[in-house]
């Protein structure tokens, strides 16, 4: 039994699946985390997140969310079709988001009061020089 409406294909859903799995890994890989983690974030098996990221599975709305959060990257990051390069960030960045991802909320949120110091520093700087 097909589970798709009369007259539309499921190729094309299922490369949507494959699209949403790809990116979800990039983004998981990019920042270091295991798969095992993520699973446990999520309160699913493993091996249901290795299916999401194969497009294998579907992924629903509440388990996306959390994986965009997750991931600190936006939902339409994740399911628009348009080509993504999470490497487009300098990589001292990319070092501070992998090593932020193992750290506890509580000291992501200490890093991100800091990050806005800095940027608030930064401009001041700016102001009275300028």
């Amino acid at each position: 039994m097909n589970d798709e409406p009369a007259g539309f294909a499921a190729t094309g859903h299922d490369s949507d699946r494959r699209l949403l799995g790809d990116r979800l890994k990039q983004a998981r890989e990019y920042l270091g985390l295991k798969q095992e983690d993520v699973a446990k974030h999520l309160s699913i098996p493993r091996t249901a997140l290795s299916n999401i990221e194969a497009g294998q599975r579907k992924v629903d709305a509440l388990e996306l969310s959390r994986m965009s959060k997750l991931y600190q990257r936006p939902l339409n990051w994740f399911t628009n079709d348009t080509e993504v390069d999470v490497t487009e960030v300098p990589s001292e960045v990319a070092h501070v988001a992998r090593a932020a991802a193992s750290l506890s909320s509580q000291d992501r949120q200490e890093l991100a009061r800091f990050a806005d110091f800095l940027k608030s520093r930064a401009k001041s700087k700016v102001t009275s020089n300028g």
